[in-house]
């Protein structure tokens, strides 16, 4: 099974909550099991990886290799 890693950046851990008039009420984890949902229709597994610091992204896409 295809797998895909789909990575978070800064700030985005603050969906939902910072400026839902501008940014709307959805969080990050609604949108992760939305994208589980869907992913696993189609037969692709999922992992996701958020951080405000985007040197543990960049270890997070070496850590994924293979």
């Amino acid at each position: 099974m295809p797998s895909v890693l789909i990575l978070n950046g800064p700030n985005l851990n603050l969906l939902g909550t910072r400026q839902p008039e501008v940014y709307g009420d959805t969080t990050l984890a609604d949108i992760e099991k939305m994208c589980v949902q869907h992913a696993a229709n189609i037969g692709i597994g999922l992992a996701f990886s958020q951080s405000n610091n985007e040197g543990a992204l960049v270890d997070a896409i070496h850590a994924a290799r293979g």
